[in-house]
């Protein structure tokens, strides 16, 4: 059985190097670990990389849509290379979890994530796996909105690197090791 595991981000150099896009960052990491240079998909709504994550049978995507409607990209990968839910990983940012901290889980709702959403919607469950990447709540009045589509502060990005390269090992071993070794071993 073949694992998709896609980060979720916003395409483009514009939100290259916001919070929103940590699943993008992940994924690039996953990449290079695969030895794999992200592609067009015949579909034309992602990019992927094809191979070996971990010794097992992988797909890494970046969809080509905005966060908010990911979910058309998710469900023509998840057709394309025939992976069911629960073999599907969405990589993404999580504001309810403190910057540095991830955590992994299996099903659940939305939280308000419009990238989860639209995934839901588009392929009719929810039951798939989440690799959460804190990136915590905005400071004082500022608006969701404008937080997520914010650049790194200086000190985030001191640390993002170990972050992103934690959240790549605990994708590598929620897929060879199963979600509750994971979820020891990672969840903080």
């Amino acid at each position: 059985m073949t694992w998709l595991v896609v980060g979720l981000g916003n395409p483009g150099p514009t939100y290259a190097s916001t919070r929103h896009n940590v699943g993008y960052l992940v994924a690039d990491v996953l990449a290079e670990r695969m030895g794999g240079r992200f592609k067009a998909h015949g579909s034309r709504l992602a990019d992927v990389v094809e191979g070996r994550l971990a010794g097992e049978r992988a797909v890494l995507g970046r969809v080509r849509s905005y966060m908010n409607t990911s979910g058309g990209g998710v469900k023509a990968l998840m057709s394309y290379f025939d992976v069911e839910p629960d073999h599907l990983v969405a990589v993404h940012d999580e504001l309810d979890i403190d910057f540095g901290a991830l955590r992994l889980k299996l099903g659940g709702g939305d939280n308000g994530h419009n990238g989860l959403r639209s995934i839901r919607q588009s392929i009719g469950t929810g039951d798939f796996y989440r690799a959460r990447v804190g990136i915590g709540r905005p400071p004082g009045r500022q608006s969701v909105h404008d937080f997520v589509l914010k650049p790194w502060s200086s000190a985030e990005r001191r640390e993002l690197d170990v972050n992103v390269q934690e959240a790549a090992d605990a994708v590598e071993s929620l897929i060879t090791q199963g979600l509750q070794r994971t979820q020891s071993a990672f969840n903080s």
